[in-house]
C-alpha cells in the first residue's frame, strides 16, 4: 500500500484505506510473523461454567475490569469494572511503580436494562495526568474484595518511538476465542496495546440477545484488558437492535459498558474518534453509523484528517469493522463501488 496525503477527501481515504494505512514514507512488508493458523471450522461457545468465566470470590467483588486510553495523547486511562450486589465504591486507588504516594480518582456508576436482563453496577473512572512510559498499579473494590492490577503508559508521542500493537477482532467466547487470546498473550513480540476492530461478545447470537453473555465475555478477557488498553471499535454484533423484544436503541449494552475518549478528539459520538499513542495516530470509524456526505461522522473525519502530522506520528492507523466500500455480500450494509 502506497503513501497517502492526509489532506485528501474522507471518501477517497475510506476507499484506499480498508483497514489501516501505515507509513507515508516507506513501504513495509512485515512478512509472516507466526505459524499459528486458526482452523476454519466453527466451534461451540464455552459453557457458562467455564473457568475463564469465573466470578471473583467475595461479596460484591469487582469483576469485568478493563482499561482503555482516556485522553488524546496517552496520559490518561479509563478504568471500568462491574459490581453485582450493590454500587460499592467508585474510587480507583493508583500509584506509580517507583512512588510510595497513592492517589485517588473518583468515577461514576451506571446501569441499564435490556429486555428481561438488568445489568450490574457499571463503573467508569478516568485517571488523568499520568507520566509517560511508567508502570502504574491500581486497585478497585474495598476491604476484603479489593483487586489489584497494573498497566504501563506509552512513551511520549513522537516519530522515533517503537511500540507494539496487537490486532484482534470478531473474538466472541468460543473455545477458539480462548485459543486466540492465549496465542496473543504468549506471542514473544509482547503486544503493548490491543487494537480491537469490533464484534466483542456475540451476545446477540443468543435468544433475546442474552446479556449474560456480555458479562461472561468481559470476565473472559479481563486477564488481558485489565493490564493493557484495548482500543475499541464497534462492529455489527454491538448494534443489539431488537424491536421484536422492544429494544430499539442501537448499541445500548456496548455504550454502557465500554467508554472511549471520543470528546478528546471533538467527536460527537463514541463510535468515531481518534487518539495518539507513541508514534501512531489512530482513527476509529464506525461502519454502522451514517457516513455519507454531511453526516456527523463524515464531517468529523473531514476535519480530523488535516490534523494528522506525519512528522510527529508517521504511522497512521485507521480502524473500522468492515470497509465502507466493498463488494462482499455478507456485510450488505456497506456501499459498493
Amino acid at each position: 500500500m502506497g503513501s497517502f496525503s492526509s489532506s485528501s477527501s474522507a471518501a477517497a481515504f475510506a476507499v484506499i484505506v480498508l483497514a489501516f494505512c501505515l507509513s507515508s514514507a516507506v513501504l513495509c512488508n512485515g512478512g509472516k510473523t507466526s505459524i499459528y493458523v486458526r482452523k476454519l471450522e466453527k466451534t461451540m461457545d464455552m459453557p457458562l461454567n467455564s473457568d475463564v468465566f469465573r466470578v471473583p470470590s467475595g461479596y460484591n467483588a469487582p469483576q469485568q475490569v478493563h482499561i482503555t486510553q482516556g485522553d488524546h495523547v496517552g496520559k490518561a486511562v479509563i478504568v471500568s469494572w462491574v459490581t453485582e450486589d450493590e454500587p460499592g465504591s467508585n474510587t480507583v486507588l493508583y500509584w506509580s511503580e517507583n512512588s510510595k504516594q497513592k492517589k485517588k480518582a473518583e468515577g461514576k456508576v451506571t446501569t441499564y436494562k435490556f429486555y428481561n436482563y438488568t445489568s450490574g453496577y457499571i463503573h467508569h473512572c478516568t485517571i488523568r495526568n499520568l507520566e509517560y512510559n511508567t508502570k502504574y498499579y491500581y486497585v478497585v473494590g474495598v476491604g476484603h474484595t479489593m483487586r489489584k492490577f497494573w498497566f504501563t503508559t506509552p512513551p511520549e508521542v513522537g516519530p522515533d518511538v517503537p511500540y507494539t500493537f496487537g490486532l484482534i477482532g470478531d473474538l466472541g467466547q468460543s473455545f477458539d476465542s480462548n485459543s486466540t487470546l492465549t496465542h496473543y498473550e504468549q506471542n514473544p513480540l509482547k503486544g503493548q496495546t490491543v487494537l480491537f476492530v469490533g464484534d466483542l461478545s456475540y451476545a446477540d447470537n443468543y435468544p433475546n440477545h442474552d446479556n449474560v453473555r456480555w458479562d461472561t465475555w468481559a470476565r473472559f478477557v479481563e486477564r488481558s484488558v485489565a493490564y493493557q488498553p484495548w482500543i475499541w471499535t464497534a462492529g455489527n454484533h454491538e448494534i443489539d437492535f431488537a424491536p421484536e423484544i422492544g429494544e430499539t436503541k442501537p448499541f445500548k449494552p456496548y455504550t454502557h459498558r465500554y467508554h472511549v475518549p471520543y470528546r478528546a478528539s471533538k467527536s460527537t459520538a463514541p463510535f468515531w474518534y481518534s487518539i495518539k499513542r507513541a508514534s501512531a495516530y489512530i482513527i476509529v470509524l464506525s461502519s454502522y453509523s451514517a457516513y455519507g456526505k454531511y453526516t456527523p461522522q463524515y464531517k468529523w473525519l473531514e476535519e480530523e484528517l488535516p490534523k494528522v502530522n506525519r512528522s510527529e506520528t508517521p504511522w497512521l492507523i485507521v480502524l473500522m469493522h468492515s470497509p465502507w466500500y466493498n463488494s462482499y455480500n455478507y456485510h450488505t450494509w456497506k456501499e459498493k463501488p
